[in-house]
């Protein structure tokens, strides 16, 4: 399998006032093309800094991390751009939705920045992933009359719409119901077997680790372990 994210050495501090606080030491990785990884370790150990890293969202304070064949600190800012709208998709904890929009506004955002479906097509595939994450009924709502678990399904459907070739997901059951996070978790799962697209993921669900070809844990930002997780086994994926 070949490689679509390398962590090289990688470190990351952050300035609080006249003190320094590393949140990532040395950290080494690399991320195959068609796994669902996930990253688990406890609340503080980088998890989340790790994960805005490889997207591209901050910059490592040393090392090197590439995506997708690109060093993303040589990239410009349009580069850079353009690397996360074509190429990832995000599931942020905080949702990041856009408050004017609807639903169905929302999740259609990203296509209508990268251009190239008639609206037909667009319309058509946001319906699809809106039915698939249960929300058909709730397409001209906006986030603020949503619920919590309500807001994490359109930030799923809005990262899987692009069908991008890496995802992100920082806790992405958080805020659902067991029931609804099963749900979820199968269609990113689905989509990862069907399409090829790669998963990565911080949780502290089990359930969710679970379904992981391979599990990285960090702890006070460093990798301490790369395991194979039990999703291999049903897929045949190499850690």
């Amino acid at each position: 399998m070949s490689t679509l994210v390398a962590v090289e050495n990688v470190s990351k501090i952050y300035t609080l006032g006249k003190a320094e606080v590393p949140a990532l030491t040395g950290v080494s990785l690399e991320i195959h093309r068609g796994e669902f990884l996930s990253i688990a370790g406890p609340s503080g150990s980088g998890k989340t800094t790790l994960l805005n890293l490889i997207g591209c969202v901050d910059t490592p304070s040393g090392g090197r991390v590439t995506v997708d064949g690109k060093d993303t600190k040589e990239l410009t800012e349009r580069a850079l751009t353009d690397l996360r709208l074509h190429r990832i998709g995000f599931i942020f904890q905080t949702f990041n939705l856009v408050q004017v929009l609807s639903v169905f506004q929302n999740v259609e955002f990203p296509l209508l920045l990268q251009g190239g479906l008639t609206r037909r097509e667009r319309q058509a595939r946001v319906s699809a992933l809106l039915e698939a994450v249960g929300l058909a009924a709730h397409v001209r709502h906006r986030p603020s009359e949503l619920s919590g678990g309500q807001r994490q399904r359109v930030a799923v459907a809005r990262a899987l719409v692009t069908r991008p070739a890496l995802i992100l997901a920082d806790e992405p059951t958080a805020n659902l119901d067991s029931v609804t996070g099963a749900t979820i978790i199968d269609l990113m799962r689905g989509m990862n077997r069907r399409d090829g697209t790669t998963f990565i993921f911080s949780t502290h669900d089990p359930k969710v680790m679970s379904h992981a070809t391979a599990i990285v844990r960090l702890e006070d930002g460093r990798v301490t372990a790369r395991e194979t997780g039990n999703g291999s086994r049903a897929t045949g994926a190499a850690p």
